[in-house]
Order: C-alpha cells, then structure tokens, then sequence
C-alpha cells in the first residue's frame, strides 16, 4: 500500500439520525459498547497498511475532533498520521463545504501536498471490515482512473443507494444516484448470470469506497459545480475517463437513520453477528478508557454486551447493548435496547445537587422499564419510568426523548422524570 493517502470524509450533518447528531456529527456517534463510527474507517485504513490520513470535518465537529486528536497518535519514528482538515474560511473561498466532493475540492492543495500515488476516498459513518489492499491491486492492475468498491443489494435497498452498472471487464457504463422508477431499476438490474449465488440482489450499489488517480481527481473536481460524488463526480467521470468496479462480498451498512442505527447495533448481541468487534485479527482501535470491568450483582443477562465500568445491580437485560460507565439501579429491566453509557462519572457532591435540582442521576433509577429504545450519553432515568412507545407512535417528541422511526430516542444530557411513561 505504498503511498496511498486515506481522505475520510467526517462533515455531514446527519439529519436523518437526528437526535443523536444533535450535539455531534454522524462519524463521532457511539457504535458498541465503547466506539465510535469514525474508529471504523481509520481502523480499515491502519490494517490494510494506509497509515496518511486525513479526515475532512464541518459540522458540530467538537467531540469528534477530541476523541481523534486523542486516540490516534504515531511515535516519531513513523510518518503515519491522522490529520484533520476542518472546514474554513480562505482567501480563495469563504463557504463551507457544500458537498462530499466539494469537501475535497477545498483540501486540494493540502491533499496534492503529500504526492500520494492514489487517493482513496471514504465514508465517516459505514459500518464494516474491509481489506483495501486488494482493492487498490486491482485498479493499479487495470490502470484504472477511478475505482469503485460494489456491493451487490436487493431491488428495496437500491432506491436509497447509488446504483451502477458495469461491462464484462467490470468497466462501469452506467451510475444512477438513488434510482426511484420502475424503468431505471430495471434498466440497471444485473443480467442472471452476473448475479453469482443470489438471485435476489440484482443490483451492485456503491459503497462510497472511491480510489482516485491524484491527476483525475483534479481534473473532475476543477467544476466547482460539481459538490457530491454520488450525484455529479462519478457520473461526469465514467462520461470521461475509465472507471472500473471492485466487488465486495462482506457486510456493509450505511449507518443513515435511526432504525439502521438501532438493528446495526443490536446484532452485535447475535451469537454470529454480521460485524464482528471481536474478530481478533481485525481489532477496531478507539479511545483507551482505563476503565475496571464491569460490576453486576444478582442481574440476568441474555444475548447483551456490556462495556467497561458499569454497575448494574439486580436487572434484567435482554438483547441489548449497554455502554460504558453506565449505572443501572436494583429492578430494572431493559430490552431491546441501546444504552450508549456516560462520559464520566457523578461524584458525592454532584448527586447532592442533583437532588436540590430534583434531577435524576445519570444512568437508569430504580425498577426503570426499557424496550425498543436509545438512550443516549449522559442520560438521566428516574426511578421507575417507563420508556416502551406503548402507543407505538412512529414519529413524534416530548419533553426529554424524540421518536423516530417508532423507537424512542432519549438523546445526550437528557432526564427523564420518576415514574414517567413514554
């Protein structure tokens, strides 16, 4: 992998995963027990040997920004990094980043800077394992301008992807940004004998994986019409230059709304989850915690993980991930849910003054009844609530909590009153 520059694009808003985007951006959301979306990617790029990276951010970039200054960092013997390149003001442009391809268009002069021999390009908020190495043997094989990685997908999942089509050398002709009609569907679908063991993904969708020749990138970019990757840049260039597809068997999720969110992280739990945390050979490096395992008394616990530093005393957990420093009192039962945990914990004095407030605790109270829920960082629970959208409402809001598509979302700071029930 011999002078590849990784580029993560780490700026958009998210607002289809609204709240937990509310005070950060979508590749700083927790993901497990103790990650967070952006450890996915950079962890991609440090096992297969691209140890250049930048990541390019813009908004509500605080948190993400202190969690990558903090956990990747290279000794002085190495010329490895991860930079960030945040949105901002110059001479040559006062806006912000309008686009994925517009992000990469203002970072230009820093990314040629480093004279890499291909730039590869990569989402902040997927959701999987994958090797590049052969990735970029292949376009360096077929001295392809631009490569793309494909997954292929079933007929409900194109219309929410970018969906291509390729030649018998695997060169793409076609690419349709989120294809809604009939007639484009079918004018895109794989022939039969393309489709290899399934016969129900018929379509090969892009994975936002793009390795770029430096030269080309420059010349697709010099439109500064041209803002996205999906919607302009990769139609205009397999107009003009050759673009190949590179095809990926593994799984791979878009991390885009709650309820991706939500199943993502919940099969987790599964004894042979689709996405492996575990998998030795392939660690998801994060932020070191320095946290004492977790302590539960007199609990039963089934198909759950639990992170470091939680206390968690005479509860039920079922099907659910519970993440670190979270605090669960006597009786409590949570299903079905994910609790991302806190971000430190309260002190003597702190729950005194919670008390003179009339808040909660951080953490889940006494006797608490969860299901079909995300709680957030540093959420407060009172004794005995009841968060299970029993009036399985799909979208709606109230004090303290949100629901999206029909699972309650109590999003970061939030409380909960005793004895509420959502």
């Amino acid at each position: 992998m011999e002078n590849v520059l990784g580029v993560i694009l780490g700026g958009g808003q998210g607002a289809r995963l609204f709240p937990l985007t509310l005070y950060r951006s979508k590749p700083a959301v927790p993901i497990g027990d103790k990650y967070r979306l952006i450890d996915i990617p950079i962890s991609n790029c440090l096992h297969s040997r691209v140890n250049k990276i930048f990541v390019l951010t813009q908004y509500n970039s605080a948190s993400l920004h202190r969690h990558i200054s903090t956990t990747y960092r290279f000794d002085v013997f190495t010329d490895g990094y991860v930079e960030i390149l945040a949105a901002e003001q110059t001479i040559e442009s006062e806006k912000w980043y309008q686009g994925t391809a517009d992000a990469v268009r203002q970072q230009l002069r820093r990314i040629l800077s480093r004279r890499c021999s291909q730039c590869l390009i990569l989402s902040g908020d997927h959701l999987y394992h994958m090797d590049y190495r052969p990735f970029v043997a292949m376009h360096r094989q077929r001295s392809a301008d631009v490569t793309i990685a494909v997954k292929p997908v079933r007929r409900s999942q194109a219309t929410s992807l970018g969906i291509l089509k390729v030649d018998a050398d695997g060169r793409v002709v076609d690419f349709r940004e989120k294809p809604q009609t009939d007639a484009e569907l079918d004018e895109l679908e794989l022939p039969a004998a393309a489709r290899g063991g399934s016969q129900e993904e018929r379509y090969l969708a892009s994975m936002g994986v793009y390795l770029f020749e430096p030269e080309i990138l420059v010349s697709l970019l010099m439109d500064s019409d041209r803002d996205d990757f999906g919607r302009h840049v990769i139609p205009e260039a397999i107009r003009k230059v050759r673009v190949f597809a590179h095809p990926f068997a593994g799984y791979w999720e878009d991390i885009g709304t709650i309820r991706a969110y939500y199943r993502a992280v919940l099969a987790l739990t599964e004894p042979d989850p689709p996405f492996d945390f575990y998998d030795h050979s392939l660690p998801v490096y994060t932020h070191p915690n320095f946290l004492a395992g977790a302590r539960m008394i007199q609990c039963r616990v089934e198909r759950a993980i639990i992170g470091e530093g939680c206390s968690i005393e005479a509860a039920e957990i079922v099907h659910s991930v519970v993440g670190i420093r979270s605090i669960v009192g006597a009786g409590a039962c949570i299903r079905d849910t994910v609790i991302m945990g806190a971000d430190y914990y309260e002190t003597d004095a702190d729950r005194a003054r919670n008390r003179a407030q009339g808040l909660p605790d951080i953490g889940l109270g006494r006797g608490v009844f969860v299901e079909g829920a995300v709680i957030d960082k540093n959420a407060r629970i009172g004794d005995r609530a009841r968060i299970c959208n029993g009036a399985r409402v799909t979208e709606g809001e109230g004090p303290g909590f949100y629901i999206r598509d029909g699972i309650v979302v109590v999003p970061k700071n939030a409380s909960i009153a005793a004895g509420a029930v959502l």
